[in-house]
C-alpha cells in the first residue's frame, strides 16, 4: 500500500513540474509580442517615438471553471511599463492561448 501511495505522489509531482514548464514556455513564447503591442500603444499615447518598454510582471491565468465537460479560457497576462519623453504609463496585455492574438 505504501508503494502505491508513493507512486501517486511521484506522478503528481512530475505532473506539476511539467505543467509549470509548459506555463513558463507559454509566457516566454508570447512575451515579445505582448511587449511590442504595449510599446506601439505607448509610443502613440505618449506621442513619443523613442519610448521603451519593460515587463513589470507576467502571469499564467487558469480558467475560472474547469471540469471534464467544461473548459475555460487559458490566458497569459503581461504588465508592461512604457517610458519616454519624460512620461510613463502602464499597460496590461492579455493573450488567449490557442489563438494568434
Amino acid at each position: 500500500m505504501k508503494k502505491a501511495k508513493t507512486l501517486v505522489v511521484l506522478v503528481a509531482v512530475v505532473g506539476l513540474a511539467a505543467a509549470c514548464a509548459t506555463q513558463k514556455q507559454e509566457l516566454n513564447a508570447r512575451q515579445d509580442g505582448a511587449v511590442q503591442t504595449a510599446l506601439e500603444r505607448g509610443r502613440f499615447d505618449l506621442n513619443c517615438p523613442s519610448a521603451t518598454a519593460t515587463v513589470l510582471s507576467r502571469d499564467y491565468i487558469q480558467p475560472a471553471i474547469q471540469g471534464p465537460w467544461v473548459g475555460g479560457l487559458q490566458r497569459v497576462e503581461y504588465t508592461v511599463g512604457v517610458a519616454g519623453c519624460n512620461q510613463r504609463t502602464t499597460y496590461v496585455v492579455m493573450c488567449q492561448l490557442g489563438t494568434s492574438t
